[in-house]
């Protein structure tokens, strides 16, 4: 677990979102699954699993590749998922 981040918390370090009160109530409104399964914004995230992200009109589909509890720079966050 200690490879492992709070959903809520990746989202807005991989700037899905631009605050985790945005990424929380996204994870709560059933608009971010995690590996196939609808999530609570605690759950925890790390290398290997899936994300379908609904964020506006756009849709992503993404693996998490590391772990981050800090929001940094967009070339950092891309670090984050493939």
């Amino acid at each position: 677990d200690e490879e492992k981040v709070r959903l809520d918390k990746w989202l807005w370090a991989a700037r899905f979102f631009k605050t985790r009160t945005l990424a929380t109530e996204a994870v709560d409104g059933g608009k971010v699954d995690v590996n196939g399964a609808r999530a609570k914004p605690a759950k925890l995230v790390g290398p290997g699993d899936e994300l379908r992200i609904t964020a506006g009109p756009q849709r992503f589909v993404v693996r998490v590749t590391g772990t981050g509890e800090r929001r940094g720079s967009a070339e950092v966050a891309r670090t984050l998922y493939e």
